[in-house]
């Protein structure tokens, strides 16, 4: 099990780092679409943000204590951490970490799988940021 989760941090670690990011993806579609999907409560699972704040490759800010948003620049910077892992392809480690693996997602995502299927509602929008 430690190995699988290991090798699951050092995989998207890898593609968050050969990954160039894409200038073209819209930071107002991220900011009102894809952001809030990391702070969205799914029966059975954390949070994005529980883990994505510390400690992960895909690093977001941590929410300041009592809030339920990002400030402006906290968002610019989930934006730059996101964009990296995004790079405008259907193999983007940001639509595949969390599908189930049936449904076209890699083997491992420590925080379970979020989506069952493509046609799930969360997993359109982030397609829909990653490859316009």
């Amino acid at each position: 099990m430690r190995i699988a989760i290991a090798f699951g941090v050092a995989l998207f670690a890898a593609a968050a780092q050969a990954q160039p990011q894409d200038t073209s993806l819209d930071y107002e579609y991220f900011k009102t679409k894809v952001q809030p999907i990391f702070l969205a409560k799914r029966t059975g699972h954390a949070r994005c943000i529980s883990c994505h704040g510390s400690g992960t490759p895909l690093r977001l800010q941590p929410l300041p204590k009592g809030s339920t948003a990002w400030s402006e620049e906290d968002s610019r910077k989930n934006f730059e951490a996101v964009a990296r892992v995004a790079a405008g392809s259907l193999r983007s480690p940001l639509l595949r970490h969390a599908l189930a693996e049936q449904a076209g997602g890699d083997f491992y995502h420590s925080g379970g799988k979020h989506w069952n299927s493509q046609n799930d509602p969360e997993w359109q929008i982030l397609k829909a940021w990653v490859t316009r």
